[in-house]
């Protein structure tokens, strides 16, 4: 499937839309579980699933409950996060539902950003795990850029501190503070990553399908898309690649 072995680590951003529409016309009932067991199979016992269950809410009102806020990632993230077996990653806005040989691992990460060095996306890429997209465009997925872009400390970007109201797993109340990688708005930059996406399929770094096509899952190694991004900001084309700049019309 996509080039997912068996005992990878993987990463999948998710679009249930299509599979729904698809299971209506055929009279058939829609189970996001179904979905997650499916990525499951084909990992193994061995294997490990990660499934964002990030939610940006949480910036603007500063309250996180690490068991009850939910996803705002859609049907089959916050079946995830309700899935028996699945552990949940600690950062606010960009926490994971974790399944499998590595939960307990990932789970125990800590990282101010929760796209540094001791985030999920750089435990992932230790692993040379892959990063899988079903059914969405890259610019409403990929944020494993973002962790390259930190890592390089890239200019049109930077950490804004926020404080939060964090309930954890024993219920415990305390104000904690966690950093946001955003956009430099000030300076009118924009998240554009579709031509980084084109070169991924024009390399054959992406394994799968597009959006809306088959299955419409694909995946790529997480040391080909670090070397790519990598490589890419470091030769001066992250503009175009990354992001652009909203010139108001002129």
């Amino acid at each position: 499937m996509a080039g997912v072995e068996k005992g990878e680590t993987l990463l999948v951003h998710s679009s249930s839309v299509r599979l729904m529409y698809i299971c209506k016309s055929k009279n058939r009932l829609f189970r996001p579980e179904d979905v997650i067991n499916s990525f499951l199979s084909a990992l193994g016992p061995d294997g490990t699933l990660l499934i964002p269950l990030f939610n940006f809410s949480v910036i603007n009102g500063g309250v996180f409950d690490i068991l009850n806020t939910p996803s705002a990632m859609g049907a089959i993230t916050e079946a995830a996060r309700k899935y028996p077996a699945a552990l949940r990653t600690e950062h606010p806005f960009l926490s994971f539902a974790v399944i499998g040989r590595h939960a307990e691992r990932f789970a125990a990460l800590r990282d101010y950003t929760g796209i540094g060095p001791k985030s999920p996306f750089a435990l992932l890429h230790q692993m040379n795990g892959r990063v899988g997209a079903l059914d969405l465009d890259d610019n409403k997925c990929m944020s494993f850029y973002h962790h390259v872009e930190q890592a390089l400390n890239v200019p049109y970007r930077f950490i804004k501190d926020v404080d939060v109201a964090y309930t954890d797993e024993s219920g415990t109340l305390s104000a904690r503070s966690f950093g946001y990688y955003a956009r430099d708005w000030d300076n009118n930059i924009i998240t554009d990553v579709t031509l980084a996406g084109e070169k991924l399929w024009h390399l054959g770094l992406y394994k799968g399908e597009r959006p809306g096509i088959g299955h419409g899952f694909r995946t790529v190694l997480s040391d080909d898309i670090y070397n790519f991004t990598e490589d890419a900001i470091r030769s001066g084309q992250a503009e175009g690649l990354f992001y652009t700049i909203d010139k108001g019309g002129v």
